[in-house]
């Protein structure tokens, strides 16, 4: 136990203000759920009702224990409850566009099941689903409303504007406007997306119906007040907007494309008797790393080709790549080999997701998470050094800033990768060498092992942060 445990301070989740039913918040290492006394009927009805068990059995919502109200945060309390910890937090704008599509789906049968109990999700942001085991799965569990006849879907638009709209975008006009979650936390608007939206896509009911005429129904009503209670929906007819949401977002698709970098172990210089042995290396190098690290981050990772290496050890592996192909095939990797200690995450290195939100604590940036206690770096030196003018002092820096253990590769000016880079710029990196490569990591790190790889010029470094180094 820690100093802050037996103190009892209590630190609250900056993403968890905004909900009067209740709030997030860590006392030491472990994170509890207060659940504010106006929250006690609705709250009573998700357990009492067998909706809650229901969906934690189906591994659709994340488990929690009802704890001593003694653990609250303030008097408001009436119940506190302990969640099954995330043990990496993603957001939208990291996830491929079937991780995306995913989180729709199971967010609208959530919502079905909701129903069968008489309840109704009264939120569906895209931040309350959480990759877990490999599988999507919600993770606010005041999200639930006693059910009233009559009364619509209060989560629909938020439902469009944080699955509906960004897949459609995906799906229609380019993957990348995905990023557009990162620049609207609170959803995609509905009139944006829709003057993105090519025009054949008014000639698909569900987006014309959802987006298109959503948006225009938004700007009319916006000009006028509202009474909240003042549009009525029969139980048949809320179940038949579920059964077309589902129907929609089934039906949008996006194939990745064959990608310099998805097919780069098919088209690499690598000979297939390199390549094993460069995977025995980092395999034996995760091995002597004692003791076993409980995470690690896979950086410039590819389709996870050597992420899988970590993770088949049952080791906790972030894998994360920034093209949106190499990330979309990870994930139909992992559905397929139904793998639960790997994640998949969109992540350009050079620019890696702030932190964002009111007083940009909302969401934690990405370098701020949970720690890769090791980390892979294989042929991505060479991209940050040649492609983004990193500097291998800035560049070792960097990784002593995040890990603990570093796999790391070094790849040559004389390796027909680099001088694909150096074709269209130039050779205007005269420190890019192996000694100065060693001399710079050396100064945070303690280099264990040095193995060139057989049948190229590439070097894997094993290495340790070295207690000492100026970072520390």
């Amino acid at each position: 136990m820690n100093s802050e445990e037996k103190s009892g301070v209590k630190k609250p989740v900056p993403s968890s203000f905004r909900d009067p039913s209740g709030f997030l918040y860590f006392q030491g290492d472990l994170i509890y759920r207060q659940v504010n006394i106006q929250y006690k009927d609705d709250y009573d009805r998700l357990i009492d009702s067998g909706l809650y068990h229901t969906l934690v059995k189906s591994e659709l919502l994340i488990p929690h224990e009802e704890v001593a109200t003694e653990y609250a945060a303030s008097s408001e309390a009436y119940k506190v409850i302990k969640p099954e910890l995330i043990p990496f937090l993603s957001f939208p704008y990291e996830w491929s566009f079937s991780q995306l599509k995913d989180a729709a789906l199971i967010t609208l049968e959530i919502q079905g099941k909701a129903l069968d109990f008489g309840m109704s999700l009264k939120d569906s942001s895209a931040y309350n689903i959480q990759f877990r085991k490999g599988k999507p799965v919600l993770i606010d569990t005041l999200s639930f409303e006693t059910y009233r006849e009559g009364q619509p879907w209060v989560a629909y638009r938020q439902f469009c504007q944080h699955f509906l709209a960004p897949l459609a975008l995906m799906s229609y006009a380019d993957v990348r406007l995905g990023q557009l979650l990162r620049v609207y936390i609170d959803g995609i608007p509905l009139d944006l997306a829709s003057s993105l939206l090519p025009f054949s896509t008014y000639m698909k009911f569900s987006l014309l119906t959802h987006i298109h005429l959503h948006a225009k129904s938004q700007k009319r009503f916006a000009r006028r007040a509202i009474r909240a209670n003042s549009k009525t929906m029969t139980r048949l007819a809320f179940l038949g907007l579920i059964d077309n949401l589902k129907s929609s977002v089934s039906k949008l698709s996006w194939k990745p494309p064959d990608t310099e970098w998805s097919n780069y172990y098919l088209d690499s210089s690598y000979a297939s008797e390199a390549l094993l042995h460069k995977k025995q290396l980092v395999s034996e190098f995760l091995d002597k790393m004692n003791p076993k690290p409980q995470c690690v981050w896979d950086l410039g990772s590819n389709v996870g080709l050597f992420s899988r290496i970590a993770s088949d050890k049952g080791i906790l592996t972030i894998s994360c790549d920034m093209d949106s192909a190499c990330v979309e095939k990870n994930y139909f990797e992992c559905i397929k080999n139904q793998e639960t200690d790997l994640l998949p995450l969109l992540l350009d290195l050079t620019n890696p997701s702030p932190s964002l939100g009111w007083e940009n604590q909302e969401r934690i940036s990405f370098l701020k998470r949970k720690p890769g206690e090791a980390v892979l770096a294989l042929a991505l030196v060479h991209h940050l050094a040649i492609s983004n003018n990193l500097s291998l002092h800035k560049v070792a820096d960097f990784f002593s800033q995040i890990c603990k253990w570093l796999i790391i590769e070094f790849v040559p000016k004389n390796d027909c990768q680099v001088k694909k880079l150096l074709l269209s710029r130039g050779d205007i990196f005269p420190n890019y060498t192996q000694e100065v490569f060693e001399t710079e990591f050396r100064k945070y790190f303690t280099i264990l092992g040095t193995v060139k790889v057989r049948h190229t010029e590439r070097t894997i470094y094993w290495m340790k942060r070295d207690p000492n180094s100026p970072r520390q």
